[in-house]
């Protein structure tokens, strides 16, 4: 404005001077009246442009701040400003949208991160996948969303949810979809790239479809099946493959019909959108194949606590499924007690898979040090048996001392004695020796309990001489030469007692026994040596087969087992695996083995497994040296060693009132064993 009066001042003036003196004055009075009224008017135009641009400024500088609401009070601006207030309220309004988009992405990317840590927090399997087809349809606010795993050359469906129409199938939700898998490869071995999800697997890229009927490239008849089936309408697709970092693709993630946020219409899956579902599916697939890796993990150590339980069943034939009944009496008492919501397990459950599964490894593992334990201990049926029944040897003998008679006999004969006395002599003698014969033959059998005479018997008949002729250092292992070593032999021919207790009997402990190793714990101690061998010393077992260097052997399993599971890196949620293995022979007064612990030191989880071992000892039928118990046999002698406190009275109890021992009979015990017995009687003498 000053410009342009500038302008005018020097036209007037170069006007005047071209003019005559009265003319000149004329023109310069008439420009100075002109000029005079049009100096406030350029005054008062320059303020409201200046006013103007002073309020597009302060516009602009709360734009600096993000605040884009508009200023209270703003006066209309000048026309000569309208041009610019026009731009600063465009740019405010790109700069809304703009805020609206980031505040959108930031939100997504939140959402992104919170369920990248779900995701990688999540530890069952099928909720896993469940959380990534939500999350995915949650992020990208799609309709649908499907779970595709691979197997072998097959995208088989894992899940399938759709909201629109209510399906959720697979996941928590059950059995995956019962729709067949996508192949990968067409009959003649070749990609198949006519599907999707197949397609984008091989690629390994995300494909967007904005409308899969006007798709080309790819086969939708299916889609369009199912959408005439239902009544449905597919359009956008998006299918991201599941690829772990540096790994293979292990399935594919396909979502459907995303909705605009604002409109609810269904639209193409943006850009933006595609680029965070892929890196939710990176996440993912991380997650994902960390999870599978970790099932694989838990579902080979689960074999194998089965493998090393079966194969110490199956080493012997007469602990049968000892390992395999243990475990399932024992849930079933676990899961008796979880239920339990008054009385004294009110307040004991097993809250999670990974406490259930610790238990049951226990279980399964209460006898693992059984595989330690010789064979020929574990399946001794009669008293004389290591690696077989040496009551063979014993009758060669006594066949030995009747060939020794007739040769008496016939002697006599030749010598010219009267031979009714002779073969009464000889007919004596046998007699003697068969009687004597059956009744050794009785004592190595162990059905009942010998008595003091019987003993006496025994000694009297070892001590019953015989002779040898022969070496019985020939043929023999290197084992058995080094325990004759500082054994003279006897000169041939050798007499020799009929049952022997000899020095080459006796097998020391070897070095390294655990149990003598203070650092462990144990109470428990072996006997002064590992074997005794001797004849007469295991002919004379009281009672049962067994002498007391194979009962300690016997009782060693469970060092064996602590040893065993103590030693094994377990990871932090299976530590208590050792602790249920390794203390179903404790009591609650401290009277049990290995490390004699009281009802201080025993959780629940641990009396319950003493229970199940008992009981199923007890009620088994494929034992050698004893009958199954029948169900009140077994019964009342549970309820003597819970009256005694040998085992937990309030297991026992519950063992009797939650119908376990029912239960458990009817699957494993012979019909003939299941009885009836009076339950509130068996109770009522424990709490006395």
């Amino acid at each position: 404005m000053v410009a342009i009066l500038a302008m005018a001042v020097g036209a007037v003036c170069l006007t005047a001077a071209a003019l005559a003196p009265e003319a000149a004055e004329a023109v310069l009075l008439g420009g100075a009246l002109a000029l005079g009224a049009a100096v406030p008017l350029a005054l008062a135009a320059v303020a409201r442009v200046e006013r103007g641009v002073a309020a597009a400024a302060a516009e602009v500088g709360r734009f600096a701040a993000r605040d884009y609401t508009r200023a209270r009070r703003t006066p209309e601006p000048p026309r000569e400003c309208a041009a610019l207030a026009e731009a600063v309220e465009t740019l405010r309004a790109a700069l809304v949208r703009h805020e609206r988009e980031v505040a959108g992405v930031q939100v997504r990317l939140e959402r992104l991160i919170a369920q990248g840590i779900a995701l990688s927090a999540e530890r069952d399997t099928a909720r896993l996948m469940e959380s990534i087809v939500e999350a995915a349809k949650e992020l990208a606010s799609a309709e649908g969303g499907t779970l595709y795993m691979r197997d072998d050359d097959v995208l088989r469906f894992e899940i399938f949810h759709n909201d629109v129409l209510r399906i959720r199938q697979g996941g928590s939700e059950g059995q995956p979809p019962p729709l067949p898998g996508v192949p990968l490869y067409d009959a003649e071995g070749r990609p198949n790239h006519a599907n999707v999800v197949s397609h984008a697997v091989h690629r390994e890229q995300a494909v967007a479809i904005a409308d899969a009927y006007g798709a080309e490239g790819f086969d939708f008849s299916g889609t369009r099946a199912f959408d005439a089936r239902t009544g449905y309408r597919s359009r956008s697709f998006l299918t991201v493959p599941l690829k772990p970092r540096g790994g293979a693709v292990i399935g594919a993630l396909q979502l459907i019909n995303a909705r605009d946020p604002a409109t609810g219409a269904v639209v193409p899956f943006p850009p933006a959108v595609e680029r965070l579902v892929e890196a939710l599916a990176a996440q993912a697939a991380t997650a994902l194949d960390n999870r599978l890796l970790l099932d694989s993990q838990d579902s080979i150590m689960d074999g194998m606590v089965r493998f090393v339980a079966g194969a110490i069943d199956a080493k012997s034939p007469y602990t049968g499924n000892h390992c395999a009944r243990v475990p399932e009496l024992a849930l079933m008492l676990a899961e008796a007690a979880s239920a339990a919501t008054a009385g004294p397990f009110a307040n004991f459950a097993f809250k999670t898979p990974e406490e259930w599964r610790e238990f049951r490894i226990g279980a399964w593992l209460h006898d693992c040090g059984k595989v330690t334990t010789p064979e020929f201990v574990i399946d001794k049926a009669t008293k004389l048996e290591t690696v077989f029944n040496r009551i063979h040897e014993v009758r060669t003998r006594f066949e030995v001392l009747r060939r020794d008679a007739e040769i008496a006999r016939l002697e006599a004969l030749r010598a010219g004695e009267c031979p009714a006395e002779a073969d009464a002599r000889f007919a004596e003698r046998v007699r003697e020796l068969e009687d004597d014969f059956a009744f050794v033959a009785q004592c190595n059998v162990g059905s009942e309990s010998m008595s003091d005479a019987d003993v006496a018997r025994l000694v009297r008949i070892a001590a019953t001489p015989w002779r040898r002729y022969f070496d019985d250092r020939l043929g023999l292992s290197h084992v058995e030469q080094a325990r004759l070593d500082g054994v003279p032999p006897a000169p041939l021919p050798a007499e020799e007692r009929l049952l022997a207790d000899r020095r080459e009997h006796i097998v020391a402990h070897g070095p390294g026994e655990p149990a003598l190793d203070p650092s462990w714990g144990f109470t428990v101690r072996p006997a002064a040596v590992r074997f005794n061998f001797g004849e007469l010393h295991n002919l004379s077992v009281r009672k049962g087969t067994l002498t007391d260097e194979e009962r300690a052997i016997i009782n060693q399993h469970i060092v064996q087992t602590i040893v065993m599971l103590e030693s094994l890196p377990f990871p932090r949620h299976l530590r208590r695996v050792p602790e249920y293995a390794g203390t179903h022979h404790e009591t609650l007064t401290g009277t049990g083995y290995p490390r004699g612990l009281t009802a201080a030191d025993l959780s629940i989880p641990a009396r319950i497994m003493a229970v199940a071992d008992v009981f199923e000892a007890l009620t088994a039928a494929d034992r050698p040296y004893k009958k199954a118990k029948s169900l009140s046999e077994a019964v009342g002698i549970l309820g003597e060693m819970a009256a005694q406190r040998a085992i937990d009275p309030d297991v026992f109890a519950l063992f009797l009132e939650s119908g376990v021992v029912r239960r458990y009979a009817e699957r494993f015990l012979d019909p003939a064993q299941i009885d009836t017995f009076d339950t509130a009687a068996f109770l009522a003498q424990v709490r006395r």
